[in-house]
């Protein structure tokens, strides 16, 4: 029987083929105009379409030069784009386009929590040279199951401890016992000081293996990660420390091109000032060392170009309403005695264990009453959704937070999934706090390849980028650089240009002044084109922004 298949293509096909690739072309244009950086491409100088190109084409070539080069050796790991951020680090830190996310201006850090944002190997060996600093255990920590476990804390405590008495790390510890942490530190039975810092590190940040292991499951990664708050808690909750975290943190934000810094903090562990055994009532005291540091900062010449900061309150979302209740109470006497640093209120925590938004609505509607009854403005820049639900209470927490006012949404990682939601975010212009890295090692993504946020993007959603809980995470700093690189390096259809528009979102939606529900959107709306501190920020940006694509195409346009 012979073949039908001709021996070849007729001539007549190539109109048929051409007409076919003109639709597509048309289909795929079409479709990137519902972008939400699809304003920002439209708008860009000459000078920044020939970096936007430049960078397209370096990652390109490390693409293929770096990640998907060939493996002689059996025994070598497999690279491949996009692979585990952890495993990619050390190789991305040496590469060109790391470079470029070095020194791109990243406008404002808009999600961060305090407690993970300084280098922990610094803020170990800060603690050890502050004197007065002690360490205690609920346990002898004899036994690596209780090195591993006990909730281990430091305090100041400006009478030494006791000479007599058993080493912490035997049997004959009598439990909370406090000891001198640079005994405790010379006294650690594997390595005495060094190992006793590199043991900290671990108990309080997620490891490489940790970071890979997602077969575990969320909840098993959570439990180590708030774990390590309570220790991190327990040491910049006193003056001394916190003053010098501060600066350390904006020191390393601000070189990392970052001009605004929104610090999200639980202010729950009883803060002590300097030399004082009691502790503060509240922490209108703690409140203003941030403040007072953040203006040190800024007139200092490596703060010469950073804006400032303010302050999102949080509380623990898993606590019972008695405590809540307190800490919103907290949070009202810091903004009637430093109104321009409390900016905005949240809730924080593993949302899958903690109480849903829906639970909680009794405390947050009293809690914006008495706001009202006060004449105090702190909207709500609510997390939600940072889970991998479909319908559960948790996953429903974007109906509430969008329901509640909500004025931006922290992750928002399960909000691909409501189409319904995803318009009422964009006729609310809500921005989306998006943190690429903290959901792949938290277990929400394998990698950030399969992130929600390109599909969100391609649906007009706008967002920022910010990097959660670097410190904790695997980043090691207090910088948004590998979050950046991350998402330059990830998604084709982002390019620096896309880069540059989630840029420019953070700064249009920082939270610089208080503002009215009806100031707030009529701002965000005019962007650079209106008149306050924001449209000046925003232009602010914008300069810094074309002084970067002429710093590629000067540096890399050969």
């Amino acid at each position: 029987m012979g073949s039908n298949i001709p021996a070849c293509i007729p001539d007549d096909v190539s109109a048929s083929v051409a007409k076919h690739l003109q639709t597509r072309q048309a289909l795929i244009a079409q479709e990137k105009q519902h972008r939400s950086d699809a304003q920002f491409r439209n708008s860009l100088s000459p000078t920044a379409r020939k970096a936007c190109d430049i960078v397209c084409r370096i990652r390109h070539e490390e693409q293929n030069s770096i990640w998907r080069k060939a493996r002689e050796d059996d025994n070598d790991e497999e690279l491949y784009p996009g692979m585990m951020f952890t495993l990619a680090k050390a190789r991305m830190e040496s590469t060109k386009l790391w470079q470029i996310a070095r020194k791109m201006p990243k406008g404002a850090l808009l999600h961060c929590h305090m407690g993970a944002m300084v280098d922990l190997d610094w803020l170990y060996r800060y603690t050890l040279a502050t004197p007065g600093m002690c360490f205690y255990s609920p346990v002898p920590l004899d036994s690596e199951r209780n090195r591993r476990r006990a909730a281990v804390q430091f305090v100041f405590s400006s009478a030494a401890p006791k000479e007599a008495g058993a080493s912490i790390w035997t049997q004959g510890y009598e439990a909370d016992t406090l000891v001198e942490a640079n005994a405790a530190a010379d006294g650690f039975p594997d390595g005495g000081r060094e190992g006793f810092i590199t043991w900290l590190k671990e108990r309080t940040s997620i490891i490489e293996q940790e970071s890979i292991e997602h077969h575990l499951g969320v909840d098993a990664v959570w439990r180590k990660f708030m774990s390590a708050f309570i220790i991190l808690g327990s040491i910049i909750y006193y003056e001394p420390i916190l003053r010098a975290f501060i600066r350390k943190l904006l020191e390393t934000i601000a070189e990392d091109g970052v001009q605004w810094v929104e610090l999200r903090d639980t202010f729950t562990s009883p803060y002590r000032r300097k030399g004082e055994d009691v502790p503060t009532q509240d922490f209108n005291e703690m409140v203003r060392a941030i403040g007072e540091e953040i203006e040190k900062f800024k007139a200092t010449e490596e703060g010469e170009n950073f804006w400032g900061g303010r302050i999102i309150w949080t509380a623990l979302r898993p606590l019972g309403p008695e405590f809540i209740i307190e800490n919103m109470q907290n949070c009202i006497r810091g903004k009637k005695a430093y109104p321009n640093l409390i900016a905005g209120f949240d809730l924080v925590g593993q949302e899958d264990l903690g109480r849903p938004l829906k639970d909680l609505l009794p405390e947050l509607l009293w809690f914006r009453r008495k706001c009202i009854e006060e004449n105090l403005e702190i909207p709500f820049f609510l997390h939600a959704g940072e889970c991998l639900g479909d319908g559960d209470s948790t996953d429903e927490n974007v109906f509430d937070a969008i329901a509640l006012g909500t004025r931006r949404i922290g992750h928002g990682f399960s909000l691909y999934k409501h189409p319904d939601l995803i318009d009422m975010v964009k006729e609310k212009k809500i921005l989306l706090e998006t943190c690429p890295i903290s959901n792949e090692v938290l277990r929400l993504t394998a990698t950030v390849k399969a992130h929600p946020l390109p599909a969100l993007l391609a649906r007009g959603v706008p967002a920022s980028l910010s990097n959660d809980d670097p410190a904790l995470l695997g980043q090691g700093t207090s910088g948004m650089s590998h979050d950046f690189w991350v998402a330059l390096q990830a998604w084709e259809n982002l390019g620096l240009a896309g880069l540059g528009s989630l840029a420019e979102n953070s700064a249009r939606w920082g939270i610089y002044e208080d503002q009215t529900e009806e100031e707030w959107r009529r701002d965000i709306e005019l962007g650079a084109k209106g008149t306050g501190i924001r449209a000046e920020r925003m232009k602010m940006w914008q300069q810094s922004w074309e002084n970067f694509c002429q710093w590629i195409v000067d540096e890399y346009g050969d």
